[in-house]
């Protein structure tokens, strides 16, 4: 199984009706650490990408997710537009030209972290989503060693990222907005993991798709 451009622009419109669908939540989640503007940043954003996706018809994986960073660059305000931005800019240069198998996903994922910390500097255990982003790379780069497919590998990714935003909640933020209330940033959700697992979550239902249809 490998995943090509259809694959990856089913990926953003399904992150779009995925924060869509979530963005009072992540607005809750960022009110009670941040700005609270995270859902609605957010919505916008993915909305505007799947409109430039559908107006460039990128050809490949790669163009899909530059197309996507320079979208969120222009649109999301906040500090998630820079990092999601990032993020795809560097996962479109690991995509390389073609379509992605197990190890290309893999490659993908950890594109996408690198941006996300060469621009914000993170760590895990920083309450940031750098912990979704890390757990997901871990494990599909385990599955991919091991031979797994792409949508194998994005499975993983997603469960993962899911657990990672979730053990968000019992730490202290020490990065962004959130590390101002110290104490009290414990017991909350990373508003950005959280939308991180969304989104790759996304990536594999979009997959999955691929491989009924």
């Amino acid at each position: 199984m490998s995943l090509d451009a259809q694959w990856a622009q089913r990926w953003i419109e399904l992150s779009a009706s995925a924060v869509a669908e979530h963005r009072d939540y992540l607005v809750d989640l960022d009110r009670a650490i941040g700005d609270g503007d995270h859902g609605e940043n957010m919505d916008r954003g993915f909305r505007a990408a799947v409109e430039a996706l559908s107006e460039a018809q990128p050809s490949s994986v790669a163009e899909v997710l530059k197309t996507v960073a320079k979208t969120l660059m222009s649109t999301v305000g906040g500090a998630a537009g820079p990092l999601y931005g990032t993020a795809f800019l560097r996962a479109s240069k690991a995509a390389g030209g073609g379509d992605l198998d197990g190890v290309g996903v893999a490659a993908v994922i950890e594109g996408a972290l690198s941006g996300i910390q060469a621009r914000g500097k993170a760590t895990t255990g920083e309450k940031t989503m750098v912990d979704a982003w890390t757990p997901a790379l871990e494990a599909a780069r385990a599955v991919a060693e091991a031979g797994g497919d792409a949508g194998v590998v994005l499975e993983a990714a997603a469960t993962a990222a899911e657990a990672g935003a979730a053990a968000t909640e019992p730490l202290r933020a020490t990065k962004g907005r959130a590390s101002y209330l110290g104490e009290r940033s414990i017991g909350h959700l990373d508003p950005g993991a959280v939308s991180t697992s969304l989104i790759l979550r996304a990536a594999a239902r979009a997959a999955t798709e691929g491989q009924d249809a």
